[in-house]
C-alpha cells in the first residue's frame, strides 16, 4: 500500500509540474485535480497498517531508527493528550452557563507552578529526545566495530531518471537495482550527474543526499534476504515519479552466484553506452558485466568534486560519512 501511495504522490507532483511548465489551456483542472488528490493522500495512508515500510525495519540501521521514531512518537503523545485532555476540560469547566459554578477571577495573571510545568516539561523532553538522537546519529556513521563481515562497496550514481550502481570489487553494474549479500555492511558511495537527489531504502536505513561533485557516504545492512523497495526522496524533474529501484539481498552464496552470472552473461557499459545512460530518460532494469574503470570517481571530478578533495579522500580510504 505504501509503494501505492509513493507512487501516488509522485505521479500527482510530476503532473502538476508539467502543467506549468507546458502552460496549457488545462493547466488551472490539472493544478486542482493534482491538489485533490494530495488531499486524499492522508486518507490513503490510513490503510498503511503493516505496510508502512519505516516501521518494517530489516537491518542493524533501521532497527536504531525504528526505535528512535518510537521514543520521538511517546514523548509528543506526553505532550499532545494532556493538552488535548485540558483543552476539552477547559471548555467544559468554564462554559458561559447560568448554573456553572467555576471561580471568576478576572484579575489571575500568572501562575510561577504552571509556568514552571509548561516549560519545564518541554525541555526536559527536548534534552531527551536530543541525547538520543546524537548519539544514535554518531552510532549509525560506521558499522560496528565488532562486525567480522567484509564492508561491501556500492557506488551510486543518480541519473535523469534511474539509478547507476557500480560494483568496484566485482568490476560490475547495474541499473534500477542492487544485489547485495544479506548480514553484511554495505557502504554505498553516492554521487550524482543530474539534479541533487536523495537515495532511500526504508526498510534498511535513513536517506542520503546524492549530490552533483560530491561523493557522500552511506551504509547499511539487510539482516534477512529479501527484496526491499527504494526510491528517490528529492524532486528531480519531469519523470522522477520513476526514480524507482529494488534493493535484492542474498546469501553470500547467492550474491556470489549473482555475480558470476552478471559476469557471463550481460553486456559491457562502454563509454558511449554510459553517456547514453546520462541523457534524460526512463528505463527498466540492466545488468553489466563492465563498465568504464574510474567512471564514478570521473563523475564527482567532473561535477566539481575537484574543490571537494576531503570527499575524494573519503572515497579511496573507505571511510564514511553521513546519515540522514
Amino acid at each position: 500500500m505504501e509503494h501505492e501511495v509513493n507512487r501516488l504522490w509522485k505521479v500527482v507532483m510530476s503532473k502538476i509540474y508539467r502543467a506549468k511548465q507546458t502552460g496549457s489551456a488545462n493547466t488551472g483542472t490539472g493544478v486542482a485535480m493534482g491538489k485533490i488528490s494530495l488531499v486524499a493522500i492522508p486518507f490513503l495512508l490510513t490503510g498503511c497498517g503493516e505496510h508502512l515500510l519505516v516501521l518494517r525495519p530489516a537491518g542493524p540501521v533501521a532497527q536504531v531508527e525504528h526505535r528512535l521514531i518510537l521514543v520521538s512518537i511517546v514523548l509528543v503523545l506526553v505532550v499532545v493528550i494532556p493538552v488535548i485532555a485540558l483543552l476539552f476540560y477547559m471548555i467544559w469547566r468554564y462554559r458561559d452557563i447560568p448554573e456553572n459554578s467555576a471561580d471568576y477571577v478576572p484579575d489571575w495573571s500568572e501562575s510561577r507552578t504552571l509556568e514552571a510545568i509548561w516549560w519545564g516539561i518541554p525541555m526536559v523532553i527536548i534534552a531527551i529526545l536530543g541525547t538520543l538522537t546524537v548519539r544514535d546519529t554518531y552510532r549509525l556513521v560506521r558499522p560496528p566495530a565488532n562486525s567480522s563481515a567484509k564492508v561491501l562497496t556500492v557506488h551510486v550514481t543518480s541519473l535523469n531518471w534511474k539509478w547507476l550502481f557500480q560494483y568496484p570489487e566485482q568490476g560490475i553494474a547495474t541499473v534500477n537495482y542492487c544485489a547485495i549479500p544479506a548480514n553484511q555492511p554495505v557502504r554505498f558511495v553516492l554521487t550524482s550527474n543530474a539534479p541533487m537527489n536523495s537515495f532511500w531504502v526504508p526498510q534498511l536505513g535513513g536517506q542520503e543526499y546524492a549530490m552533483p561533485g560530491m561523493a557522500m557516504s552511506l551504509w547499511l545492512q539487510a539482516d534477512r534476504p529479501g527484496v526491499y523497495f527504494g526510491s528517490g526522496a528529492n524532486f528531480s524533474g519531469r519523470e522522477f515519479a520513476q526514480m524507482k529501484f529494488h534493493v535484492d539481498a542474498k546469501s553470500r552464496l547467492g550474491f556470489q552466484q549473482w555475480v558470476q552470472q552478471v559476469k557471463s552473461t550481460a553486456p559491457a557499459l562502454s563509454s558511449s553506452g554510459y553517456h547514453e545512460l546520462t541523457r534524460n530518460s526512463v528505463m527498466g532494469e540492466k545488468s553489466y558485466s563492465s563498465y568504464p574503470p574510474g567512471s564514478f570517481e570521473q563523475t564527482v571530478q567532473r561535477s566539481g568534486g575537484m574543490y571537494m578533495k576531503h570527499h575524494m579522500n573519503d572515497m579511496k580510504h573507505g571511510n564514511m560519512a553521513g546519515t540522514d
